[in-house]
């Protein structure tokens, strides 16, 4: 059977709840996430939000995100006492692959991939300088 492809903000929004009911199901995921986000629909729509505008740049979008996702990434680093390590987004890459290939597939199931692949390799890299 054939899945269709990420199409829509309602997609996106599938899609990253899949996701995060996964990340806080995971024992070294949940452990960072669980105690700082009290409000999950909250942080849902944020990252739709995230995504949308990632996946979508060229169309004119009611809403579009703005923030910092390096900063609130180095201070939860920060807060737990520099614990991440390249494992925590290994796992994370892996359970976005997976949420992406149970639900979608297409081009921009692909970029989602991709997009996910080059934003955890560079929030890495920068966490680690941030402990310089």
């Amino acid at each position: 059977m054939s899945k269709k492809d990420i199409e829509t903000r309602s997609d996106v929004h599938v899609l990253v709840s899949s996701f995060y009911d996964k990340v806080k199901q995971d024992q070294l995921l949940g452990s960072f996430f669980l105690p700082i986000i009290s409000d999950w629909d909250a942080h849902i729509e944020r990252l739709t939000t995230f995504w949308e505008t990632s996946l979508f740049m060229t169309r004119k979008l009611p809403e579009k995100y703005y923030g910092n996702p390096l900063e609130v990434h180095v201070q939860v680093d920060k807060n737990n006492n520099h614990q991440i390590t390249d494992l925590h987004f290994g796992i994370w890459l892996n359970l976005w692959y997976q949420t992406i290939d149970e639900l979608f597939e297409g081009a921009v199931a692909d970029n989602a991939k991709r997009r996910a692949r080059k934003m955890g390799t560079f929030l890495y890299l920068k966490i680690f300088e941030a402990r310089q």
